[in-house]
Formats: structure tokens, C-alpha cells, sequence
């Protein structure tokens, strides 16, 4: 059957159009980078901060607009609250950038996509190499630790449901209420150079 618009491609000249045509991703910056084949000169900061900015958390079922990039500041400050080095407050910064490029995709579901999860971890790997070089299991475990005491708090808030038992009290005083978006990209911003000395 022919394209309603009256192009006629036999099949495979249309499918390596589609191949092509779908390789890469355009990014706020400009950027042509494919998250399936991540280069470090593709990632870029002011990428991540606006889109993580925009992104809702929780698929959009809390009950108003809170973004993954309040998250990731909301960690951050945690890890700062906590008195933890730069380089975990980094972590706790840039945990969720490869979703800047792949969008946030809730745990349940996650489960179920391994081809998903191997490109998402593959990304990270990148991002954190970029910015942060080789990660210690300790730091790892570290920035996890504070994503899943940031997720209590957010439900707990949001939605009055406690996920998994309490994981202690916060040490920092995060907001978790609808800020504009140019706000959040911009602290995002902030703690990054600040952290990074810029």
C-alpha cells in the first residue's frame, strides 16, 4: 500500500529513512547526539537542566507539576545537608541526566524494558565519566541511598503513601511544590558550577 501523500519508496530506501532520520535526537543546545551511541562531546549541562526542568516526576500522577530536575536538586542538597564531598553531591546532581535524553520512565515499567535499562545505564555511565571520571561502589551507593530518601519524602507529601520504610529524617528542608521551569534550570545550573568551580 502507497504513502497517502503520494511519495512512492520501495521498502528499503524508507526503512534506512527512518533509520536515519531517528539515529539522533536534537537537543535544546543544537546538538545532534544519539542516546543509543553516547559521546562525552555530545552531553552538555544546559541540555540536561532544561530538559530535566520540563520533565515531570512520578509520570505525572502527583497532583501537581513537580519536575526530576527539583529531584535532583532536592538530592543534591541532601547531600550537601549531609556534609558529604562535592563529588556525591555531583552524583546526587546528575543521578537522573541520562532521562534529559531518554525521559523518565517509572520503576515498574522499568523493570520490564531491559533493552531500556542497559541504554539508560550505558548513558549514565557516560555522563558520570564526563563530568565525574570512575565511581567508587561507596559513591554509588551513597547517591542511590539519598535518591530512594528523596523518593519517600516526595510520596509521602504528594500522594501520603510511605513506599518502604522511613529512611531517617532529611537534614536539608526541600520544597516539593510547583516552581517555574527558567527556576529550576537555573539552580540546576547553579549547584553544578558551583560544585565544579565554574
Amino acid at each position: 500500500m502507497e504513502p497517502k501523500t503520494g511519495i512512492c519508496y520501495n521498502d528499503s530506501e524508507f526503512y534506512e529513512e527512518e533509520l536515519r532520520m531517528g539515529a539522533c535526537i536534537t537537543t535544546y543546545s543544537k546538538v545532534h547526539m544519539s542516546p543509543s551511541e553516547p559521546k562525552a562531546e555530545d552531553i552538555r549541562i544546559e541540555d540536561i537542566a532544561h530538559a530535566l526542568s520540563l520533565m515531570v516526576r512520578a509520570n505525572g500522577h502527583f497532583p501537581k507539576f513537580y519536575s526530576v530536575g527539583q529531584h535532583c536538586i532536592h538530592c543534591c542538597g541532601e547531600a550537601h545537608a549531609r556534609g558529604y564531598t562535592r563529588r556525591i553531591q555531583l552524583a546526587c546532581l546528575l543521578h537522573d541526566a541520562s532521562e534529559a535524553y531518554l525521559a523518565d520512565i517509572t520503576r515498574p515499567v522499568k523493570q520490564e524494558l531491559p533493552g531500556y535499562r542497559e541504554m539508560e545505564a550505558t548513558l549514565q555511565t557516560v555522563i558520570f565519566r564526563k563530568y565525574l571520571g570512575e565511581m567508587s561502589e561507596e559513591e554509588e551507593r551513597l547517591w542511590r541511598e539519598l535518591d530512594n530518601t528523596l523518593l519517600y519524602y516526595e510520596f509521602d507529601y504528594f500522594m501520603g503513601e510511605k513506599l518502604m520504610e522511613c529512611p531517617g529524617e532529611l537534614k536539608s528542608s526541600p520544597v516539593f511544590d510547583t516552581e517555574p521551569f527558567a527556576v529550576t534550570e537555573q539552580n540546576y545550573r547553579s549547584w553544578f558550577e558551583r560544585l565544579c568551580g565554574r
